[in-house]
């Protein structure tokens, strides 16, 4: 698919890290861009600097989506680009025993749900969504539309802490391939990076010994990744027609231990 001033694109989570990055690479290309996001401020920023729409939207409410969904293709037109980047993590052992008191706990269940409704069935209400609204458009070079999901690295090898987590993302793994099928006959193709350890807005909270460390587990290049390096996989999803129901580590070839 080729980007210029007639595509419009959705970022969902757009206002930073990852998916500010992709937001602002698809405006740098001249897509007309509309970020779905919570934090209203930011996303304002980031919208009136790429000369874009900022849309308050929470990916799990079907109103809210609606609604999203519902004002960018007011102001744009049908978005024939979605790249899926909300999302959330925590980190709670399944079950385990306290040091203090030798008390036993396991992870909430309301915690785990809450995870996999904004991770898992928030990219899917997204993606659902959006597939329908391209269904509406003629073709472009045989193409309607170009669909872009985030997992992550802890999809394949999560760590001590992350089951929740983990499955979300590996939720969003396991789908990729069977909505590229279901998508197929549409011309609407359908992709997912898993990053690894990114230099985002979260990470920048670490003290400097501990993204040091992180860095250093990278194999190479020992480093963390850069949102823009993110952004480039993402637009070359979108722009390369053979691109399609593939999901693809951006890890600088990290796998990550227990802990």
């Amino acid at each position: 698919m080729q980007l210029n001033n007639t595509i419009a694109a959705v970022v969902t989570g757009g206002a930073s890290g990852l998916g500010e990055a992709t937001a602002r690479a698809l405006a740098a290309r001249g897509a007309k861009v509309a970020i779905f996001d919570l934090q209203k401020d930011k996303g304002e920023a980031v919208a009136a600097e790429i000369g874009g729409v900022f849309c308050e939207v929470n990916v799990t409410s079907d109103e809210s989506v609606d609604a999203g969904f519902a004002k960018a293709r007011a102001a744009h037109g049908q978005e024939r680009v979605l790249v899926c980047c909300a999302g959330t993590g925590n980190a709670v052992k399944t079950a385990s025993r306290s040091r203090e008191d030798g008390s036993i706990k396991h992870f909430p269940l309301e915690a785990f749900n809450w995870l996999i409704q904004i991770n898992l069935v928030g990219t899917f209400r997204c993606v659902a969504k959006s597939a329908a609204g391209m269904l509406s458009v003629d073709p472009i070079d045989g193409e309607r539309g170009a669909i872009v999901m985030t997992a992550s690295v802890a999809a394949e090898d999560g760590q001590i802490g992350q089951a929740a987590y983990s499955a979300s993302k590996g939720g969003v793994v396991g789908m990729t391939l069977p909505i590229a099928r279901d998508l197929m006959g549409e011309g609407i193709r359908v992709n997912t990076i898993l990053p690894g350890i990114f230099n985002t807005p979260l990470m920048n909270g670490a003290p400097p010994q501990v993204k040091d460390a992180l860095a250093a587990s990278v194999p190479f290049p020992k480093r963390l990744g850069d949102p823009a390096e993110y952004a480039h996989l993402a637009l070359t999803m979108v722009e390369n027609g053979y691109f399609n129901g593939e999901d693809v580590r951006l890890d600088g070839a990290i796998r990550m231990a227990p802990r």
